[in-house]
């Protein structure tokens, strides 16, 4: 399935979710998109976008890390259902709002935490998604040189 389809389904699924058991579950699916599609970026992206998007794998794969994985069976879990990065612009920018997203998601249930276990779970996630995002704006910055560097070559040809 195309990462922008998943990112939005994930948007969709984070809005929807209402206890924070679920929360907490849709932004674990959202750090492991993220690790997904920095993984298949890294592989056979843009040569100018590998060291950033391998930043993100390792960001995001501390996101998933620092949070307890959900009971998923291997048909929920959306990261693996990538199968295609047709634009990587238009993912990268949903995958940022979807991260800033799990964010302010995390905010309210670390402000809402019975336990610090939990708080301190939610802090670590949160900038891990923080990070994630700012590598998802360099990469952004990055494809929009490539656009200013490739496009005047083409009309010149």
């Amino acid at each position: 399935m195309d990462a922008v389809r998943l990112i939005l389904a994930s948007r969709r699924a984070l809005a929807g979710s209402g206890e924070a058991p679920a929360i907490l579950a849709e932004v674990w699916q959202a750090q492991a998109l993220a690790q997904a599609v920095g993984s298949r970026l890294a592989v056979s992206g843009p040569p100018e976008l590998r060291g950033e998007a391998l930043g993100l794998t390792e960001l995001a794969g501390r996101g998933c890390g620092v949070l307890d994985a959900p009971d998923l069976d291997p048909g929920s879990l959306r990261a693996a259902q990538l199968t295609e990065l047709a634009d990587a612009h238009r993912a990268l920018l949903c995958l940022g709002g979807l991260l800033g997203e799990a964010g302010i998601a995390l905010v309210g249930i670390a402000s809402s935490a019975a336990d610090e276990r939990t708080y301190w779970q939610c802090m670590e996630a949160i900038d891990a998604a923080d990070e994630s995002r700012d590598r998802i704006r360099e990469m952004l910055r990055k494809l929009a040189v490539r656009e200013e560097t490739v496009l005047p070559e083409r009309e010149a040809g």
